[in-house]
């Protein structure tokens, strides 16, 4: 099939969860006229469509599939947005294509992976751009969103956790620690943030903090830091009395909600200035 004439036209990569339709609202308040979703089965929700243009509709493995559709499009802007369960690289029937580009990575994370996704878009001509894009709102800055802000021992924990954070996550291992007076809970693994807070929450009990941090040079095409009303869940099962981020660089959806569950089961909610840039809001 011919390659049409590129236009102006956003390809957004949907996993699950509200963060795509958060970001399809913001790149349409930006003037974004024409957006598709390449939308994968299980995974991305079907209440996207009335919010776009097309949806392309394919399983996680089916790489051929998405290949060959989206070398048909023009495309000229890309972004990876929304949540990819890590447990579907070990439950996924592949086609030959997947396979063969996960075979090609020696190391299996969010970077080398969703790296390796960027790179191919690239090669296709679109440019991918930072999962920041038009999300300006969701976006918070420094200091106590919540009424309660942390205390002495939460605040030493939190800047015990943010160092030692800050040095993990350069490992491509995880983003989110869990500390309790002075000892490390958890470190987030494969698992993924929720099941970190719990296991962190099961070892030191009612009390602990969380702190979520992104890389100094964090590829912000993807993989960005992001908290949401789910979060806030998580963190109660788990007695988390606090949660720590950086500043600008974290995507907290539904932040009205987010702010407000917190402020109900007082769990303190803290921006760090990591002194770093901001995640870019525009393309």
């Amino acid at each position: 099939m011919p390659r049409m004439e590129k236009k102006e036209k956003l390809l957004i990569i949907a996993g699950s969860g509200s963060y795509p339709a958060s970001m399809i609202k913001g790149a349409r308040a930006a003037g974004v006229k024409h957006i598709s979703v390449l939308a994968i089965r299980g995974m991305t929700s079907r209440r996207l469509r009335p919010l776009v243009d097309e949806m392309f509709w394919a399983g996680i493995g089916e790489g051929r599939r998405y290949l060959e559709w989206i070398q048909t499009q023009g495309f000229t802007l890309g972004i990876m947005v929304g949540q990819i369960h890590p447990l579907a690289l070990f439950t996924t029937r592949f086609d030959d294509v997947s396979r063969s580009f996960l075979d090609g990575l020696s190391a299996k994370n969010a970077h080398t992976i969703f790296g390796k996704v960027a790179t191919t878009l690239e090669n296709a001509g679109i440019r991918v751009m930072p999962a920041s894009c038009y999300m300006d709102e969701c976006i918070p800055g420094c200091g106590a969103l919540t009424q309660r802000v942390p205390d002495e021992r939460e605040l030493a924990d939190i800047d015990l956790g943010y160092k030692i954070a800050r040095q993990i996550c350069g490992l491509d291992i995880g983003q989110t620690l869990v500390v309790k007076e002075g000892a490390v809970m958890a470190i987030e693994a494969y698992e993924g943030t929720n099941q970190a807070i719990l296991r962190g929450g099961k070892l030191g009990g009612r009390g602990a903090v969380v702190v979520k941090v992104a890389a100094t040079g964090h590829d912000m095409r993807f993989d960005i830091p992001v908290i949401g009303i789910n979060t806030i869940k998580y963190l109660r099962r788990a007695g988390i009395s606090a949660l720590a981020y950086q500043a600008g660089r974290l995507i907290m959806l539904d932040q009205a909600q987010v702010i407000q569950r917190a402020n109900d089961l007082g769990i303190a909610v803290i921006g760090i200035d990591s002194g770093l840039p901001q995640a870019p809001t525009r393309p």
